[in-house]
C-alpha cells in the first residue's frame, strides 16, 4: 500500500483534480489518498467564521453563497455525466445548508472547527465521485471515524491504528481509498484538527498505521531544494535526506514540509517522498533513515527572528542563572531557537514577539538586556558531525563577508546555524550556494 497526499493547490481546480485522479490510479496498485481542501477554501471558511464571531450572519451568508456558486461551477467542469453531476450537486446542497445552520445559533471555537473541516469533506467527496464516474473502484473513508488526538492535543497512534484497520477490514479489496487530511476528533469526541503539518501529518500517521510501503507528499515543487529557490538562482532538488536533516530544514525555513509531520514515518521506518504534481516523473526528494556520510545537503533560512542578550557579571560561576532565564521564556510560552553562552552572558533567538516586552522586563531583574530585531537564521544541513574535519569551515568561509550575530554548532550532528541581519540574507544564501554547491550549473 502506498499513501499519497495531495495539497490544496494540487486539487485547486477541476482540471487539477482530474490530473490527481490519474496519478492515484496509474500504478494499478492499491493506494490510500489523503486530500486537503481545494486551495482558497479553508481561508474562505475561516472568513465565514470571522463574520459569525462578529455576529454578522448576513456577511457570513454572502460568503457561503459565493463559495457554493464557485463549487457548483466546479461540478459542471469536473463531471461528464448527468448522474454524477446531480449526485454531487445534491451533496453540495446539503453541505452548504449545513454551513448555513451556523448562522442561526451561538458561535464558538467548537463551531469554527466544524466549519473549517468542511473544506476537506467537500474535496474528498468530489474526488471519490469523480473516480467512481471514471469506473475506478474508489471508496471514501471518513477521517473522523479513526483520526483522533489525546487530551494533550497530540495524535493517538494506537487508537488511529486500531480504528483504521477496522475500517480497512470492513472495506477490503478496493483500488483507491480516500480520506480527509487535517481533520480529526479530539479526546472528547469533538471535531478538531491536527494543526501542525495538517494533511501531511495525516498521511504520515496513516502510513505508520497501515505499515505502508511508502508515503508520498505531492505538492507544486519537485522536492526540497538545496537552497531557497525564491532567493537563489539555479537551486536543485535534494534527492535524499535522512529524517533528522529533513526536520532541521523544515524547522529552519523549508516551507514544503512541517518538521513534526514526518515523525510517525520516521519511527515506523517508512520512507517519505516529496513529489511534484505538475512534474510527476521528476525524482523528487526521498526522506528515510539512511545517513549519507560526508555530504552537506542544503541551506535554509528562517526570517523574523529576534535576538535577546542578557549580560550579567553576577552570572560568573553562579548556578541557576540559565534556569532562571529559560523559565522566563517558558512562562510566556515562547520557544527558543538558538542559544549561545559566555562567562558573563547568554544570547538566545526567538521567532515570536507576542510577549517580548514582558520577557525583557523579567530578564532585566537578572542583568542588562539587549534586543536585536529584523534578524534571520541561516541553517546549513548535512553530515556535520564534529569528526568531519573542515566541514564547518566550509560554511564559515562562505560567511566571511557577512556580519554574524550568533553561531550555533554542536547541538546537532546535522546543522550549523548563523544568526544575521535580514538585509544580508540574500547575499549569505548566495555565498553558501556558491561555496557548497558550486553556484551556477
Amino acid at each position: 500500500m502506498i499513501v499519497m497526499k495531495f495539497g490544496g493547490t494540487s486539487v485547486g481546480s477541476p482540471e487539477r483534480m482530474k490530473h490527481v485522479a490519474t496519478l492515484t490510479t496509474r500504478s494499478g496498485e492499491p493506494t490510500f489518498v489523503v486530500l486537503s481542501a481545494m486551495s482558497g477554501t479553508t481561508n474562505t471558511l475561516i472568513d465565514i467564521s470571522d463574520y459569525l464571531y462578529k455576529k454578522n450572519p448576513e456577511g457570513a451568508n454572502d460568503v457561503i453563497n459565493a463559495l457554493e456558486k464557485k463549487y457548483r461551477q466546479h461540478v459542471e467542469e469536473l463531471y461528464s455525466t448527468a448522474e454524477w453531476r446531480e449526485k454531487t450537486l445534491k451533496f453540495l446542497s446539503e453541505e452548504f445548508d449545513y454551513l448555513r445552520t451556523f448562522t442561526k445559533d451561538l458561535f464558538t471555537s467548537f463551531e469554527e472547527k466544524s466549519i473549517v473541516a468542511q473544506g476537506e469533506v467537500i474535496s474528498t467527496n468530489m474526488m471519490a465521485n469523480y473516480l467512481q464516474e471514471q469506473g475506478f473502484d474508489a471508496v471514501l473513508l471518513n477521517a473522523l471515524d479513526f483520526m483522533r488526538t489525546d487530551k494533550n492535543g497530540e495524535p493517538d497512534p494506537q487508537y488511529i491504528k486500531d480504528k483504521l484497520q477496522l475500517q480497512m477490514e470492513e472495506h477490503a479489496g478496493h483500488q483507491v481509498y480516500i480520506t480527509q487530511g487535517f481533520i480529526c476528533r479530539n479526546a472528547y469526541g469533538e471535531v478538531d484538527n491536527l494543526q501542525r503539518g495538517g494533511s501531511d501529518y495525516t498521511a504520515s500517521l496513516i502510513g505508520a498505521a497501515l505499515e505502508a510501503e511508502e508515503i508520498q507528499i505531492w505538492t507544486d515543487i519537485d522536492g526540497m531544494h538545496n537552497n531557497d529557490p525564491r532567493v537563489v538562482e539555479h537551486t536543485e532538488a535534494v534527492h535524499q535526506l535522512n529524517f533528522e536533516e529533513a526536520a532541521e530544514l523544515a524547522y529552519f525555513g523549508a516551507k514544503i514540509l512541517h518538521p513534526t509531520c514526518i515523525q510517525p514515518a520516521k519511527y515506523a521506518g517508512i520512507p517519505v517522498r516529496l513529489l511534484n504534481t505538475m512534474e510527476p516523473d521528476a525524482e523528487g526528494t526521498t526522506i528515510d533513515n539512511v545517513v549519507m556520510r560526508g555530504h552537506i545537503k542544503a541551506v535554509a533560512a528562517k526570517d523574523n527572528i529576534i535576538a535577546v542578550k542578557i549580560k550579567s557579571s553576577r552570572m560568573l560561576l553562579a548556578t541557576g542563572f540559565l534556569r532562571k532565564v529559560f523559565e522566563i521564556f517558558e512562562s510566556f510560552q515562547t520557544p527558543i531557537d538558538m542559544v549561545c553562552t559566555s562567562e558573563v552572558g547568554v544570547s538566545v533567538s526567538i521567532d515570536n514577539d507576542a510577549h517580548l516586552t514582558d520577557i525583557v522586563n523579567e530578564l532585566k531583574k537578572y542583568g542588562t538586556v539587549t534586543v536585536d530585531t529584523n534578524m534571520c537564521i541561516i541553517c546549513v544541513v548535512g553530515d556535520l558531525d564534529w569528526s568531519n574535519l573542515g566541514f564547518e569551515t566550509l560554511a564559515t568561509e562562505a560567511m566571511k563577508d557577512i556580519p554574524v550575530r550568533m553561531i550555533s554548532y554542536g547541538g546537532s550532528n546535522y546543522n550549523i546555524s548563523f544568526l544575521i541581519k535580514e538585509i544580508d540574507k540574500k547575499r549569505a544564501l548566495q555565498n553558501l550556494s556558491d561555496k557548497l554547491f558550486g553556484g551556477e550549473k
